[in-house]
């Protein structure tokens, strides 16, 4: 508590590790990500045995599993988290290479499930989605490459980053995924916009991004089945939209009740996509807005802490996780109320499934990393010396 109330202090260099640890993380971020995890896991006892009912399983078999993805994903965030970053950019830098290995494979090896986009690997006991991991380490290379761009002499890292972004991008297309494809598209655009990109360019990149959806439009029954119900001013009630739709109706401000809610014998995806209608009939506005709070304060927090960072390549990597880690919740919950088209993405932490559990893991504990106390002067000391010059 000392720290939530007074700041965090500083430590000496030569300290032992955890005690180290614990006076420079920021604990408010990490307080906010194990109370989402706690929502998830009581979400799971709501929305996970209808569906184990339908396959023949134990009652609380999905919400078993998604306690060990999520104990595997908070000691791996801890365990990044105490990194430093130059070692988390090297392991980055490796998991990113074989995600992006995975992700080129899929059309030869992944499965759809059934669902229509070749996104997983079956391993028999689980599955495994490659672009989940994907996107925390391009995040860091991205950054590595633009932050070296700005060294004197340095290689032109921003016309690699975004090459390498348009790759990642054509092969979640081919999925397709362009959820996961407009927020690797979102996380450079924020990255490349903090290192100093002109406002030209970055409207150019939006024109691009338009006439790309366009041509996904017209191109894939996939995309245009999703954008055509979105636009549509009637929703079918018996869609998962129409579910989802009316059970946040139903919950009004304080709820149905624990255990009271329909909508989960319902919504196929009651458990992962569009977990936040289960929250919203059962727990009310209430929960719904206890949720929104923790992201942003996770967001916040940490671009507070990322302003006052000397080194660009964390400042600027620390950034892309933070924002994509935010826009991927507020995607997820946009598309529960109809704001945004369907682009079947989970809410991080508190959705059923490993990979994304895992994978939210990877990125906050980077984010952790990143976000720590260093011994430095902070950037305004910097800038303020220059000007005295």
């Amino acid at each position: 508590m000392t720290e939530m109330v007074h700041g965090t202090i500083p430590a000496a260099a030569g300290d032992p590790i955890l005690p180290r640890w614990w006076r420079t993380i920021d604990k408010w971020t990490m307080s906010c990500v194990l109370i989402l995890f706690g929502i998830g896991m009581l979400l799971g006892f709501a929305a996970s045995p209808p569906l184990a009912s339908k396959n023949g399983l134990e009652p609380f078999y999905y919400v078993t599993r998604q306690f060990g993805f999520g104990m595997i994903a908070l000691t791996v965030m801890l365990a990044v988290s105490m990194m430093s970053p130059t070692l988390v950019r090297r392991l980055a830098t490796i998991g990113f290479a074989a995600s992006l290995a995975a992700v080129m494979l899929l059309p030869v090896f992944g499965t759809d499930f059934g669902k229509g986009a070749v996104r997983w690997y079956s391993l028999g006991f689980a599955s495994l989605q490659p672009s989940e991991f994907l996107k925390p380490g391009f995040v860091v290379v991205a950054a590595w490459f633009m932050a070296a761009s700005q060294e004197i002499g340095g290689p032109p890292g921003r016309a690699y980053s975004f090459v390498l972004a348009l790759v990642i991008v054509g092969f979640l297309a081919m999925q397709p995924d362009f959820g996961q494809a407009c927020l690797v598209l979102f996380s450079w655009g924020v990255m490349y916009f903090v290192a100093g990109a002109p406002m030209v360019l970055l409207i150019g990149l939006v024109g691009m991004t338009v006439v790309a959806g366009t041509f996904a439009y017209n191109s894939s029954e996939h995309f245009a089945r999703r954008i055509d119900g979105f636009l549509s001013p009637d929703v079918d009630p018996r869609t998962q939209l129409g579910y989802a739709t009316n059970a946040i109706r139903e919950g009004g401000f304080f709820g149905t009740g624990v255990g009271e809610g329909t909508v989960k014998w319902s919504l196929p995806d009651a458990h992962t996509d569009f977990i936040i209608a289960v929250a919203a009939e059962e727990y009310g506005l209430l929960l719904v807005l206890a949720v929104i709070a923790l992201f942003c304060i996770v967001v916040v927090r940490s671009l507070i802490r990322l302003m006052r960072e000397r080194d660009p390549f964390i400042r600027l990597a620390g950034t892309g996780l933070a924002c994509a880690f935010g826009v991927q919740a507020m995607i997820n919950m946009g598309v529960a109320v109809r704001l945004l088209p369907a682009k079947g993405m989970t809410l991080p932490f508190v959705s059923y499934g490993g990979s994304s559990v895992i994978a939210s893991g990877i990125a906050v504990g980077m984010l952790l990393a990143f976000t720590r106390t260093r011994p430095q002067g902070e950037i305004g000391d910097i800038l303020r010396g220059r000007g005295r010059a």
